[in-house]
């Protein structure tokens, strides 16, 4: 059905233009009727935004031109005027209208006229307290680069005190670990999409960097980002919500159910006698039963039980019989 009205249309352009300039308008028409066809079938890709500023510039352009036409035809001459400087003032002030509001139509507002679909509450973009821990684990970096993490970061001035304490201490690895955190702060400001604030609020009566974190979050009604199972613990139990990065990585860990085989190698004895102990690719301890003479060898072990805890998870397993 849509084919025939544009063929009717083409065959409309056509004859109008033949009956009003011959077939000088024959091929004018027709060739505008193509132009218009084309613009149609681009118009699929066009954002309504931008139809509706072209379609406004067209308006305006085309009023201007019908009254700078009425004024000319007040105005008297000795001859008639061509009819062409009308079509001519259409076009050109139609024209100058569609391509300056296509210009500048991130400046005109529609926002009454487009609807809109309604967004979703954003999750998690309360302000977040950054202690001294997660910024020397680093993970926090990779986190926010995923974009799961919203909000304003804070990181308290009395924390980078810390940190550059911890940077220049003697003892080389914890130099080493409070370079690493520093480092990490670098690359948590780099990205474009973070909101990161030095808070320079202190507790003075507070001696404890622990105290005062628990303190500065209460006060931003904020979250505490940490990943030192004791703070956690205290901030819990102070009524402060916390974010444990090891709670969260816990959580992303594969799901392993009693009774699966697994490939690992034991190396070292465990804390009972016979025991071996072996670890995955993420950390995890693995203890194995009877395990303790084949430490060195990579074995088959099945499964027995999962202890998860807020410091880790522990899998026992035992000896797959051959």
């Amino acid at each position: 059905m849509i084919w025939i009205i544009r063929v009717l249309f083409l065959f409309i352009c056509a004859g109008l233009g033949y009956r009003l300039l011959d077939k000088l308008g024959l091929l004018a028409f027709s060739l505008g009727a193509v132009a218009i066809l084309l613009l149609e079938f681009a118009s699929k890709r066009v954002r309504l935004k931008t139809f509706l500023a072209v379609s406004l510039g067209l308006i305006v352009g085309l009023i201007s031109a019908n009254l700078l036409a009425y004024v000319i035809t007040l105005v008297p001459f000795s001859y008639p005027i061509p009819r062409i400087i009308f079509i001519a003032l259409n076009l050109s002030l139609g024209y100058l209208g569609m391509v300056i509001a296509w210009r500048k139509r991130e400046e005109i507002g529609f926002a009454p006229l487009i609807p809109r679909k309604k967004e979703a509450p954003r999750l998690g973009a309360k302000t977040k307290v950054l202690d001294t821990s997660v910024i020397i684990d680093g993970r926090i970096a990779d986190i926010c680069q995923t974009k799961f993490v919203e909000g304003t970061l804070i990181i308290p001035r009395f924390v980078l005190r810390e940190l550059q304490s911890i940077a220049d201490s003697p003892d080389s690895l914890k130099r080493n670990r409070g370079r690493r955190g520093l480092d990490i702060l670098n690359r948590l400001q780099k990205q474009k999409d973070l909101d990161i604030k030095i808070s320079e609020q202190d507790f003075p009566a507070i001696r404890e960097v622990d105290g005062k974190l628990i303190q500065l979050t209460k006060v931003l009604d904020g979250l505490l980002v940490t990943n030192d199972f004791n703070l956690n613990k205290v901030a819990e139990l102070q009524g402060v919500e916390v974010l444990n990065v090891n709670e969260l990585a816990n959580a992303l860990r594969p799901v392993v159910l009693p009774g699966e085989v697994m490939n690992v190698r034991i190396i070292k004895g465990g804390k009972e006698p016979g025991q071996g102990v072996a670890y995955l690719d993420d950390g995890t301890m693995v203890v194995v039963d009877e395990g303790e003479d084949f430490m060195g060898k990579t074995m088959d072990v099945v499964v027995t039980s999962v202890l998860q805890t807020t410091a880790g998870r522990m899998i026992f397993t035992r000896l797959k019989e051959a």
